[in-house]
């Protein structure tokens, strides 16, 4: 089966949405392939470093909650 690595970086993206704290930055407890994609996508700072969170972007922030309120919100 191939991998489609965007969905997984979105779904990821999405995810991040969860552990957003006021300051834009989430939990990086997801795989470091993931991570990085997302970083060299601009969505969100450099991941590597001793800190558990990670700063998302401006685009990071708008693009986790489009893709969270698409991926988990409940149809009306």
């Amino acid at each position: 089966m191939e991998i489609d690595e965007d969905k997984i970086d979105d779904a990821v993206l999405a995810l991040l949405h969860l552990t957003l704290c006021e300051d834009g930055r989430a939990w990086k407890g997801f795989a470091w392939e993931v991570m990085n994609r997302l970083h060299v996508k601009g969505m969100i700072y450099n991941p590597i470093g001793k800190a558990k969170s990670v700063g998302l972007t401006e685009e990071g922030l708008r693009r986790s909650k489009d893709l969270f309120d698409h991926l988990f919100a409940k149809s009306k």
